[in-house]
């Protein structure tokens, strides 16, 4: 880059203002110039580009205002959406969101587990176009769909190991999910997404390191480290029920063979012995697993998530008390904010922060 290439000042100077614009909602040219350190004249000059893109528009001025009304502006966050979709064991879930992350609309549908890779591809694409559709948004104003799933992702959005939907392996996800639209496809595991949307506005805002507990139909783990989303080379990171010494399968399996797992929490929690035994059982084989995360990171924060979640502290209280036992440090043990919404809610991040990088150049 050349010193006082324009065409970089230019960029430099649309990228404060429109970080500005975006923290601010609504402000006036006064304002944006006093936050960016622009001229007057230079953010009017950025405000007028944007504009010409359809990505900021001028407002009415404040009634009852003295003299001459100052300009104020806003940024769209309605000039494109992201979709995110949750592509699950039993359920697809899409949430359509604007630029600024507020989700406008959401569609659940139930899939049945053993359904082969075309058809539950058929109806993830059905159930994003209706989300969409029945949100009255153009199919042309969404700029990404990010999709999540179990499974190993590699960073083309690939599923380059899946041991728990039939024919997934091998499926190049992000390809697929980008033709639903014709717009970028993005791919990434269901755990670390849910992680996402922990970090991004749930029960993990506020810390660094963090290990996100997957619990529901099966057991995953994602892991961040010093705010960044820890993938590994191959994006296997936190797939430690891969160890058959963690035996987190098999502990799943126990809570449900004789009843719904829904039913042994509800049980649990009105004190029935046997509810309550099985219960720790199934905490102390997830301890294990996480114990050894734990051990290998020392996070701040274990967030429990999934379908499990809902149990809330029947699971939780001999969660850690087992954790207590297996760690040097034990660290603090939180409900997930968004239980089985935070694999769609993640997506919507992990398409925002493409948008962010490649479109609004942020």
């Amino acid at each position: 880059m050349r010193p006082g290439d324009p065409s970089l000042l230019r960029r430099v100077n649309t990228q404060i203002t429109l970080r500005a614009l975006r923290r601010q909602g609504v402000a006036t040219l006064t304002q944006l110039g006093r936050i960016t350190g622009l001229s007057r004249q230079t953010v009017e000059t950025v405000l007028d580009e944007l504009g010409g893109r359809g990505w900021v528009q001028e407002t009415p001025p404040d009634e009852g205002a003295m003299g001459r009304p100052a300009r104020r502006f806003r940024f769209r966050a309605d000039a494109g959406y992201v979709l995110g979709v949750d592509i699950g064991a039993n359920k697809i879930l899409a949430a359509l969101a604007d630029l600024n992350g507020e989700v406008v609309a959401v569609e659940r549908v139930a899939v049945d587990g053993g359904a082969p890779a075309p058809e539950r591809l058929g109806l993830a694409e059905r159930t994003a176009l209706a989300c969409v559709d029945g949100a009255g948004v153009p199919r042309g104003r969404v700029w990404t769909v990010a999709a999540g799933t179990s499974g190993i992702i590699d960073r083309s959005g690939r599923v380059s190991l899946s041991i728990v939907l039939p024919g997934w392996t091998g499926v190049d996800l992000a390809a697929v999910a980008g033709r639903w639209l014709g717009c970028p496809g993005l791919a990434e595991n269901d755990a670390n997404l849910a992680l996402l949307a922990e970090h991004w506005r749930g029960s993990a805002q506020h810390a660094s390191d963090v290990v996100y507990l997957l619990v529901g139909h099966r057991t995953g783990a994602g892991v961040l480290i010093a705010g960044r989303l820890h993938r590994g080379r191959g994006g296997g990171a936190g797939e430690i029920g891969a160890l058959r010494q963690v035996a987190w399968e098999s502990g799943s399996v126990e809570l449900t063979r004789d009843a719904a797992a829904d039913e042994v929490f509800v049980a649990a929690g009105a004190g029935d012995p046997g509810a309550l035994r099985m219960v720790d059982r199934f905490a102390a084989n997830l301890a294990v697993g996480a114990s050894a995360l734990v051990l290998a990171i020392d996070p701040e924060l274990v967030v429990v998530g999934g379908g499990c979640s809902r149990a809330g502290d029947v699971l939780l209280t001999p969660l850690r008390r087992h954790l207590d036992e297996l760690c040097l440090t034990p660290p603090q043990v939180a409900l997930s904010t968004f239980g089985d919404e935070s694999v769609a809610l993640g997506a919507v991040r992990l398409a925002l922060d493409h948008v962010e990088r490649e479109v609004l150049g942020l």
